[in-house]
């Protein structure tokens, strides 16, 4: 990686931007001791893809825009995917990484939720925010990557739900590029106390096409004990934006994580979808769909690692290739010792619509107990002939039976995005992406 960077995000960048944003002293000392950890780090790895072309150098990381008054200024691409006719909502928008709205009701604050932005966060509750910021879920020296993402953090949101409370109603955080040449070093913090239970849904919308830039997004999601999360995401960055996407989570005694991702960026994309499952009874199920055009290069991993008794983690993965793009999908279940009555499923298919376009499903299984259940399925292919016959035999055109196969195909994650509105996005997103 370039000398440059770290020319012009050096210490005394960190301390000026810190300082801006008057942030707490553990984390002005955080990003200094990353920067410096950046420079001596490698470049993560992704099994079978090259990146050392992509670029995670060339990035602005402030931007001056401002503010907006009402929702009525918001471009469709973000307004239609909130409820703008709802009285009060659990809400955030960050345009260019900086808080336009935030909104949350009088009766889940009196319970002690926090939803807020990632630096109001550090702010108002400093030592709640530094118990969890890159501690249980991810690590600053695991790569340069996520060391220049601890360095150069400059958004995100931070959801913390209190012991014994459930918000029935989801809660959005919407993450709004529209400078063409910021970078995102977004970090998402999501925590669910004892036998809290809450729905999370975020979406990533970007609103140029060209402008080569950097996303670097990393979601911490901690369950305790008896706790539940639900983590829906839509991300549709920019053909030219390079994504790194590191989403994390950790699971207690008898608690649930489920993620629903849309991996629809336009531009090439490392994916990181990691779960640790250290409580005995503790479930993951881990669903996500992807659809790749142009010539854009994806690389997806799943993995469930089960440490506790009867541990349960499941991942589904399902793609769609078209044009030249290329993806590869790693589904990995591991199950450590320790882990008696472990269930580790997986199933990764890939549907590929050109000649051109490349799918690669990459089923592992790692097991060190002997008492377990696991398995795998994985394929990639072609659009069944039989199923366009069937249905151009009930008199749907070729396009429309092609396009009723991939809305099957991809149906088992799309609809379990919580939010009707975010849930329509997605499905524009695949209509505008495939045809």
């Amino acid at each position: 990686m370039s000398t440059e960077l770290f020319d012009t995000f050096n210490t005394d960048y960190i301390n000026t931007y810190s300082e801006q944003h008057n942030e707490p002293e553990w984390l002005r000392a955080q990003r200094l001791k990353a920067i410096e950890l950046a420079e001596t780090l490698e470049m993560p790895k992704p099994d079978k893809t090259k990146i050392t072309r992509w670029n995670f150098t060339k990035f602005s990381h402030q931007s001056t825009s401002e503010p907006i008054d009402s929702f009525d200024q918001l471009p469709d691409s973000v307004g239609k995917v909130i409820d703008q006719g709802k009285a009060e909502q659990n809400l955030v928008i960050l345009r260019n990484q900086e808080n336009q709205f935030s909104e949350l009701p009088k009766e889940l604050k009196d319970k002690g939720v926090i939803f807020t932005d990632l630096f109001t966060a550090a702010n108002e509750y400093p030592e709640l925010v530094e118990k969890y910021f890159m501690t249980d879920a991810v690590s600053v020296d695991e790569h340069r990557l996520t060391a220049l993402h601890a360095a150069l953090v400059n958004g995100g949101v931070f959801l913390y739900v209190p012991k014994n409370v459930v918000i029935e109603e989801p809660v959005q955080a919407i993450f709004w590029q529209e400078d063409k040449d910021l970078a995102l070093f977004n970090h998402v913090i999501v925590v669910a106390e004892e036998n809290a239970q809450v729905t999370f849904v975020e979406n990533y919308i970007s609103d140029h096409e060209e402008t080569e830039t950097v996303a670097n997004v990393i979601s911490e999601v901690i369950a305790k004990d008896n706790a539940k999360i639900s983590y829906g995401s839509v991300d549709h960055f920019a053909y030219g934006t390079t994504a790194y996407m590191n989403r994390r989570g950790v699971a207690g005694r008898d608690a649930t994580i489920e993620w629903a991702l849309g991996q629809m960026n336009n531009g090439n994309t490392i994916s990181e979808n990691i779960t640790h499952l250290l409580g005995d009874q503790s479930v993951c199920f881990a669903k996500a769909v992807s659809v790749g055009v142009g010539d854009q290069t994806q690389n997806f991993t799943a993995k469930i690692v089960n440490h506790g008794k009867h541990s349960n983690g499941i991942i589904l993965q399902h793609g769609v290739m078209k044009d030249q793009a290329s993806a590869i999908f790693h589904g990995i279940g591991k199950i450590e010792r320790g882990g008696t009555k472990a269930n580790a499923e997986q199933e990764s298919r890939v549907l590929m619509l050109n000649k051109d376009a490349r799918g690669d499903a990459n089923p592992i299984l790692l097991i060190d107990e002997d008492d377990v259940t696991a398995g795998h399925a994985a394929s990639v292919g072609r659009v069944d002939p039989v199923q366009l016959y069937y249905l151009m035999s009930r008199g749907i055109s070729k396009q429309e039976a092609e396009r009723l196969v991939i809305h099957g195909f991809l149906a088992p994650v799309v609809n379990e995005i919580p939010i009707e509105n975010v849930r329509e996005q997605l499905t524009d997103v695949i209509e505008g992406k495939v045809y």
